[in-house]
Formats: structure tokens, sequence, C-alpha cells
């Protein structure tokens, strides 16, 4: 959870970005650049800043006036949207249950595509019959009602439409490309997921490298014989 709350799944730019917040205006960012030596030669501020914004104050990148403010426009606007155009469900619930509160904190990374978790679910039943399955997280957030899960009256369960769903009493094995998600089965590997956008593979054998940019979480829940989340952080392709 604090992993998640560090990068709060940003795009490594808007990441980067977030240094412009200290400045207010574009005048105070190229003063960042400029050096007490600098103005004690040319004994002016607009020489000083001209000199900075043509790139002879900087090792790296000097942005431009029109590029601060696109930049700079952009953190804010992840930080703060002026337009939402999904509802956070776990927003005004009161969250008690740890695993719950975990899903919550991953919930808009998810809906806004930062994030493309997959949950593994197994349930046993009363009579000892397991039934598991992967869940392609954003999707289910988009075909279904999840305040009742939210809010602790509702489980999780896979359903046959899911990644992977596996019913051990009727012996039923499905498997289903998602939104986010292509199937792979490698005859070595066993099951895989590749995402959509990024195409990075996702190993959720737990023994073996879970894959780039992606993290394995096992979360303990008296709701649940056993949960785990593997998280994606989604690298747009440029």
């Amino acid at each position: 959870m604090d992993f998640l709350r560090a990068v709060e799944f940003a795009t490594p730019q808007i990441e980067a970005d977030k240094r412009l917040l200290q400045f207010k205006t574009y005048d105070d960012y190229l003063d960042s650049l400029v050096t007490a030596e600098d103005l004690c030669y040319l004994q002016n501020t607009v020489v000083a800043r001209t000199l900075a914004e043509l790139g002879y104050r900087s090792s790296g990148e000097t942005l431009s006036k029109e590029s601060f403010k696109k930049r700079l426009d952009a953190v804010l606007e992840y930080m703060f949207p002026t337009i939402r155009p999904y509802e956070l469900l776990s927003e005004k619930i009161k969250l008690t249950d740890p695993l719950i509160q975990d899903l919550a904190l991953r919930e808009r990374s998810n809906r806004v595509g930062i994030l493309a978790t997959i949950i593994f679910v197994r349930h046993y039943t009363k009579k000892g019959f397991e039934i598991s399955g992967y869940i392609d997280y954003a999707q289910r957030l988009k075909t279904e009602d999840w305040k009742p899960i939210f809010k602790g009256t509702k489980k999780i369960w896979p359903k046959a439409t899911d990644l992977g769903y596996y019913h051990w009493r009727i012996g039923k094995v499905v498997s289903n490309d998602s939104l986010n998600y292509k199937v792979v089965i490698d005859p070595e590997k066993g099951m895989l997921f590749q995402n959509r956008f990024d195409r990075k593979i996702i190993n959720v054998n737990p023994t073996a490298i879970v894959g780039s940019n992606t993290t394995r979480t096992r979360i303990k829940s008296h709701m649940y014989d056993q949960f785990i989340l593997y998280d994606h952080v989604v690298r747009q392709r440029i």
C-alpha cells in the first residue's frame, strides 16, 4: 500500500513534472536556473532569464514558456481533475476490511487506465469444492455495481466470463480475453496474461518472476480463502 501511495501510478512524465508545482510563474522557473554568479556578472535579471530560457544555464532540457504551461497544466489536471467521467464508488463508503481498503486504493487508477490490476481469488464451498479465478479488476468495475463489495455486504466471486475460471466440482476450466488482457497459454510457463496496451507479460505462477512494471501482493482476509493482487503499471507506447 505504501508503494501505491508513493507513486500514485502516475505516468513517468507527469511524475517527473511534479517538480513544476513549486513555481507560480514561468519567470519563477527561469529564476531557478539562474545562479548568483550570473546576476553578479550580468547585473540584469531579464538578461539572465533570457540566457536560461535559451538553455545556457541548464545541463538538461530547458522548457519553453508554452511547454512549461502545458506540462504544469497536465500535472494539475492529473492531481486535481476538473472533469471526472467516472464515479468512485468507494469514495463515500466507510471501508473497514483491509482487503477492501486495498481495492479502493486502486479503484481510480484502474478506472483511468494507469493501472491494470488482476485479482486472483479462491473460495471453498461448504462441501469443500474449490472455485477460483483471475479477474480483470478494471473490466469488472465497468460492468457491475461494486458498492455492495466496498460496503462488505457482498463477496467477489470469479465468473465463467473472467480471465480465468475454475470450478472443481463440475470440472469446468475456462479462460477468456478481457478489455485489458489477452490470455496466453505457454507449454512450459502455463497461463500468462499479456496487457493489450503495452504488451507486457504478467506471469501469475507464484514461483516465477511476475514481470516488468508488475507487483504481486497477497492479502489476508477472513472473507476469502486466498486473495492476490497483480498490479501492472501500464506504460503507454509512444
